[in-house]
């Protein structure tokens, strides 16, 4: 008897892009060089040449300028970079800003050419004065010229009678987001947006009760990716202020995720920002008494290429090559796959539930003497799962849906396997050989599982690498 392998499943062979799995950390933070003194640090944006950042230090030690209860007031500061993690001395931006109002927090437009900040809207030594009239802060906007910055002038609604503060220009430049509470919000402040249209920006438009709260929401930074971060005071968090993601899907904002720890703790932590293009960025958090800023770097482990995910089938089709000789012959064939299954027929094709071995028999009967001539030929059939890490999910879902995936069919023989770490391709992870997960965005993502053991006898330690395409849908 010959044997023909025909595989019913097929590996998969298509290509596809934070329950968050927040239980297990993702970040590693870490105070910046700048920010170890004695002042308040706070809001910092990295440039090519250096850090921006928003400071209550000295400008110089003849001029500590104080508001009117003697507290020092924020400057917005530049120091140039030394190396990856050390900057030089901090400077002010400009001297064009007020030193005597409030400067910050800021944003930069894509271009660099123009800064948006906050300040006080009433500035001078008379408005310092002043104790008894609330100056209540606006959005300013500076151009670049050469190494200053210039032709100073207020946002378009700015209005003296609340705070407009807290800007940020999207990526592409067609969007400011900025806090206030100004009325028609949901809060004590609400995160508003205007577009850029016609050459100004809109009339400005509250982002809705799904963001905003009763409470306060501050500091808004909306990611390229379109994801909006912002700090929020509201019942439920870890303490303090505390940072939140929310994504925009179909013209909806999507419930807040709270993010994890050590991003949140139980102090104020806010201005969250990634660097450019990477997975890493800055916060701010007064968890050491003072405001300081920190970096975070993400701990999240991607492997540039995985093994992909080999689905076996233990499907099987045989034929009796004799019978084609012979087709004239009345003879019936019956095939014995050892696990007590019968088929009759020239050919025949038979999916084993499981691996393992198999005897493969058959049977002749002569249907002109009904003679039956048992076990005529047999051959040994192993069968073997495929030597891999093994993601065991479904392969489309829907969002927010908790999905399980799970790693116990993984088959390397004569492995320890001390690890099962799981990347999601959306920012999020997991480690266990069970899990679940929800995706709150539609898309294709390619979800790999890392595995590894303890070293062996010589000291080697095994690593294996498996992916697999999980489509995420809308419910209709």
């Amino acid at each position: 008897m010959q044997k023909k392998i025909f595989i019913l499943l097929v590996s998969l062979a298509v290509l596809v892009p934070f329950a968050r799995a927040q239980e297990h950390e993702i970040y590693k933070i870490e105070k910046i060089s700048i920010s170890l003194g004695q002042y308040n640090d706070m809001i910092s944006v990295l440039t090519e040449d250096g850090i921006v950042f928003c400071s209550d230090r000295r400008i110089s030690i003849l001029n500590d300028v104080r508001s009117f209860d003697r507290s020092r007031m924020y400057n917005i500061f530049f120091a140039a970079k030394k190396d990856s993690i050390e900057f030089g001395k901090a400077r002010t931006l400009s001297d064009n800003f007020s030193p005597l109002a409030n400067e910050g927090p800021f944003c930069f437009t894509p271009d660099g050419k123009q800064i948006y900040y906050t300040s006080n809207v009433e500035q001078g030594k008379e408005a310092l004065k002043r104790s008894g009239k609330k100056n209540n802060m606006g959005i300013f906007i500076a151009d670049k010229d050469g190494d200053e910055w210039t032709n100073v002038r207020p946002f378009l609604h700015n209005d003296p009678l609340w705070n407009v503060a807290h800007p940020f220009i999207s990526s592409d430049g067609k969007y400011l987001f900025f806090a206030s509470d100004t009325p028609g919000g949901f809060g004590k402040a609400d995160i508003w947006y205007c577009e850029w249209m016609r050459g100004q920006w809109t009339l400005p438009i509250n982002l809705g009760p799904e963001v905003n709260s009763p409470d306060s929401e501050l500091f808004p930074y909306f990611s390229p990716t379109q994801d909006l971060y912002f700090a929020s005071d509201k019942a439920g968090g870890i303490g303090g202020l505390d940072l939140y993601s929310s994504s925009l899907r179909y013209g909806e904002w999507k419930a807040p995720i709270i993010m994890p720890e050590p991003i949140n703790s139980s102090a104020d932590d806010f201005g969250f920002i990634f660097k450019e293009g990477t997975a890493d960025g800055l916060f701010t958090s007064n968890r050491d008494r003072s405001d300081d800023i920190y970096g975070f770097t993400s701990l999240i482990i991607r492997k540039n290429s995985c093994d992909t995910l080999v689905m076996d089938s233990f499907c099987y089709e045989f034929w009796e090559t004799n019978a084609v000789k012979f087709d004239s012959m009345p003879f019936e064939y019956e095939w014995d796959f050892d696990d007590g299954t019968l088929v009759r027929g020239v050919r025949a094709e038979h999916c084993f539930k499981e691996p393992g071995q198999y005897l493969v028999k058959l049977n002749v009967v002569n249907l002109i003497t009904g003679e039956q001539e048992k076990n005529k030929k047999n051959e040994l059939v192993v069968i073997e799962r495929t030597v891999q890490a093994f993601i065991n999910s479904p392969d489309t879902c829907y969002i927010d849906e908790a999905v399980d995936f799970d790693a116990a069919m993984t088959n390397l023989p004569g492995w320890d396997i001390t690890k099962y770490y799981w990347n999601f391709d959306d920012g999020t992870i997991s480690q266990g050989v069970e899990t679940k997960k929800v995706f709150s965005k539609a898309g294709t993502y390619l979800v790999q599982l890392i595995v590894s053991a303890d070293p062996d006898e010589k000291g080697i330690m095994r690593e294996a690498c498996v992916s697999k395409i999980i489509v995420v849908q809308e419910r209709q």
